[in-house]
């Protein structure tokens, strides 16, 4: 997750430098330091609404250090939804409070500020009705466990069913751990959650499908292929094998391909972690592949991208290889067990 840490005080600055530390294990942080307080390993600013703007849509999420006021005059101009919009967390220059402010359960705000919180001893205060009442946020579940909500409008009926004490019907194509007492296996319930990788499915009057994000795309290129060559290529194979290519959570290569423009470019732009293996490693994955004498002999493995797919994800191929406009792709099924204590990383 991309980071950023922005501080206005001398205290905040510290404490910003504190922050990162306790996240840059897992994440990558940036620091935005008010120019009169600032150091060498800060971008510094001189206009907190400017620098704001810069970065509001750059960052999976932004840590302010000042008031809340200053903070949400900042994003107000640019909030757009709530599956869009950064999350946002508010702590204060002392370090006693961490305030998700927008996109606590889809952006990971409310998880942010409580990881804030355990590695600081900091006070995260947490508003949302179902996370202060400890109940079951569709929300929340669906971002722990890569799932993608297909419709937010239905998520708001299933939170507010939950709220009403109304029991949530469960219909899963996979099997699920920890049920809540708000989740019921019935599907003679009004409203419930659905996960399958069908999204036309519709068990329950008011069905909130869940799409399991658990496609890698194994992937092989021509040196010098364009972004567009292989995002038309990936979209053409997935749209006729009848797979959403929004389920695709990680694309994987071989190591000559680690530095290949096009390949980082795609990566970048759908937020992709690119997974590199060697030759060696590939050739080690047991399979029915499809082989080519002549990559094997320029690569040192025979098929790129379906033993890679196969390497990532540890489950089965689900798209043998296509080849176009110099890309060959494959896609591979992760295994899925949707948990309902699962916490957002």
């Amino acid at each position: 997750m991309k980071i950023a840490v922005i501080s206005v005080t001398e205290k905040g600055r510290r404490l910003s430098r504190r922050v990162e530390s306790l996240l840059s294990r897992q994440h990558m942080v940036n620091r935005y330091c008010f120019i009169r307080h600032t150091d060498e390993d800060a971008a510094d600013f001189s206009d907190i609404y400017g620098i704001t703007s810069n970065i509001f849509t750059a960052y999976h999420a932004l840590i302010f250090i000042c008031a809340c006021g200053i903070a949400v005059r900042s994003i107000a101009p640019h909030i757009r939804s709530k599956d869009r919009d950064p999350a946002v967390v508010v702590l204060d220059d002392c370090g006693r409070f961490a305030i998700p402010v927008l996109s606590g359960h889809l952006g990971g705000a409310n998880r942010l500020a409580e990881i804030l919180a355990e590695k600081t001893g900091m006070l995260a205060i947490i508003t949302t009705a179902t996370d202060v009442g400890g109940q079951f946020s569709p929300d929340s579940f669906a971002k722990a466990n890569q799932l993608l909500i297909t419709d937010l409008k239905v998520a708001k009926k299933i939170a507010a069913a939950v709220l009403s004490g109304e029991k949530i019907g469960l219909y899963s194509d996979y099997s699920c751990r920890n049920l809540p007492p708000d989740i019921v296996e019935d599907t003679m319930c009004r409203t419930g959650v659905c996960i399958s990788a069908d999204p036309s499915k519709a068990p329950f009057p008011v069905t909130l499908n869940l799409i399991p994000r658990n496609i890698v795309i194994g992937i092989g290129c021509k040196r010098g292929t364009s972004c567009d060559a292989i995002e038309r290529h990936v979209a053409d194979s997935l749209r006729t094998a009848g797979i959403d290519s929004r389920r695709i959570c990680a694309l994987s290569t071989i190591t000559i391909k680690a530095d290949e423009p096009g390949l980082l470019a795609y990566c970048e732009k759908h937020s992709l972690k690119l997974h590199i293996y060697t030759a060696e490693e590939l050739m080690e994955v047991s399979g029915n592949f499809i082989a080519s004498e002549f990559v094997k002999k320029q690569t040192g493995a025979d098929n790129i991208c379906e033993r890679s797919a196969v390497r990532c994800s540890g489950g089965k191929l689900i798209l043998r290889k296509t080849s176009g406009n110099g890309v060959t792709a494959a896609a591979a099924e992760l295994p899925v067990t949707p948990d309902f204590e699962r916490k957002i990383q």
